[in-house]
């Protein structure tokens, strides 16, 4: 086969939605950098980026921020998927503009409202990226295993992972549905989850502030490309 596709890739310093035009892109989160660029302040570099970090339009900010929280610093190792959205606007007229559709981290799927115009909000939804799982090399049947020599078997989430995970996706629907979740739990569940318990604050304070006003300190926005 020959891959067409990079020989279309337009001249840019960042990841572009003209870049996904062949499909969607799974990233693993390498580093967050804060930019001096007022309109994109920050840069999620990623494996294989090239030097061509994802800059998210404001909509993707509240999206990261409502999932995983206000520390950028803790992206890292995360993965999540974007793709080319031909419906994002700007001056009026479709761009496209990158768009994310699923993130790690979560146990099900978060829904919230998206600025579209100073007049319109529509919501938007976010789905749970399965964790990546490592492909074993094949073994022929009569190709013994050397002496000593364990196969690994995948890691499976253990029952602590899931329960951070469901706490994480209770927590990014506000405060109020953090505390009916943990209310439900056994005593030794809800124990476990102190160790977690200031990042779940977070999460749910920018939940119950974007269900306010749609995102701390910001007037409702123009229309945005992402």
């Amino acid at each position: 086969m020959i891959d067409i596709s990079q020989t279309t890739a337009p001249r840019s310093d960042q990841l572009n939605a003209d870049d996904l035009i062949g499909g969607p892109r799974t990233i693993t989160v390498t580093r967050v950098s804060k930019m001096k660029e007022p309109d994109q302040p920050i840069a999620i570099y990623f494996e294989g980026d090239g030097g061509k970090p994802y800059k998210p339009g404001k909509s993707m900010r509240r999206v990261l921020l409502r999932i995983w929280g206000q520390d950028g610093t803790a992206y890292v190792g995360r993965r999540m998927t974007l793709y080319r959205d031909d419906a994002v606007q700007f001056g009026g007229a479709a761009v496209g503009g990158i768009r994310i559709s699923h993130m790690s981290g979560i146990s099900s799927a978060v829904t919230m409202a998206l600025t579209v115009t100073r007049a319109s909000r529509k919501p938007f939804t976010v789905k749970p990226l399965p964790e990546k799982r490592s492909r074993a090399p094949e073994k022929r049947q009569d190709d013994p295993a050397p002496a000593g020599e364990q196969q690994d078997a995948p890691r499976q989430p253990s029952s602590r992972d899931r329960l951070y995970a469901a706490a994480r996706a209770e927590a990014a629907k506000g405060s109020d549905a953090l505390r009916f979740f943990r209310a439900d739990l056994d005593p030794r569940a809800d124990r476990a989850l102190d160790a977690i318990a200031d990042d779940l604050e977070r999460i749910a304070a920018a939940a119950d502030v974007a269900d306010d006003d749609g995102f701390p300190g910001f007037a409702p926005p123009a229309e945005e490309a992402a």
